[in-house]
């Protein structure tokens, strides 16, 4: 019998620019007695990585460009958020009075290209958008938490996306470190013998969907999730997850 056992520490702190998060996590661990060990997956909330590190605009130094004025007819959104999204965009692909679909300079296709309002907590004119390296920031929590305390933990970053054809938003890894993201069964025999073709699995988005669910999306406060029990390969990069453009229908 397989199990998979996830905990969510109670006490995180509200994160502000400059914070120190490995130690922040660690901190947080220790007070709940919760003890890090090889092969634990540490995932944490996009949302606090980009405050650590910065990742925060204030609409009021923003000045919107033409395009961005544009954007805000169209989208019927304020022109500074606008030009805050052309900024962390590579291209716009869908507009609609409430929405921004675009393909983020990182890669990912998300609305508004991941800025966003919510739990900022510095204003009502402050927005957060993703981090510039998140799977250089996994690489820094698992090096430092290594060097404090000995554990070979994976680290991933996750965020809530939404999907082609499905309503509802999942968690999504956007940074990995310490762990292959993608699975792939190629190769492999089913049940019955037939040899796989296409079959490649999401270990990190399975895994940031897990801690998604309990992390929350409004008031909750968890942005720190420990998995133990999970199967995985050692690698890293959120790039593998990536789909490419030729081979991507919905684009």
């Amino acid at each position: 019998m397989r199990s998979l056992t996830a905990w969510v520490p109670a006490g995180c702190p509200d994160i502000r620019p400059g914070a120190d998060l490995a130690s922040t996590v660690l901190e947080v661990c220790r007070s709940n007695a919760l003890e890090l060990a090889r092969g634990d997956v540490l995932v944490l909330a996009q949302k606090v990585v980009s405050k650590a590190e910065g990742a925060v605009v204030h609409l009021a130094e923003i000045i919107a460009g033409p395009r961005a004025e544009q954007l805000a007819v169209e989208a019927e959104k304020d022109p500074r958020l606008c030009q805050v999204i052309l900024d962390e965009s590579a291209r716009i692909l869908r507009v609609r009075p409430g929405l921004i679909i675009a393909e983020h300079r990182l890669g990912f296709i998300c609305a508004n290209a991941g800025v966003d309002f919510s739990n900022v907590g510095l204003g009502s004119e402050w927005v957060c958008v993703l981090p510039k390296d998140p799977d250089g920031s996994a690489v820094r929590i698992r090096r430092a938490i290594a060097q404090a305390v000995g554990a070979d933990v994976a680290v991933i970053i996750n965020d809530t996306h939404g999907r082609p054809w499905r309503e509802g938003a999942v968690g999504v890894a956007i940074g990995v470190a310490g762990l292959e993201p993608i699975y792939s069964y190629i190769g492999r025999e089913d049940l019955y013998g037939y040899v796989l073709h296409s079959s490649i699995e999401s270990v990190a988005d399975e895994l940031a969907a897990t801690a998604s669910l309990l992390q929350g999306q409004a008031a909750e406060g968890t942005p720190l999730v420990v998995i133990r029990g999970a199967r995985f390969l050692p690698g890293a990069g959120r790039t593998k997850l990536l789909r490419e453009p030729d081979k991507d229908m919905f684009r």
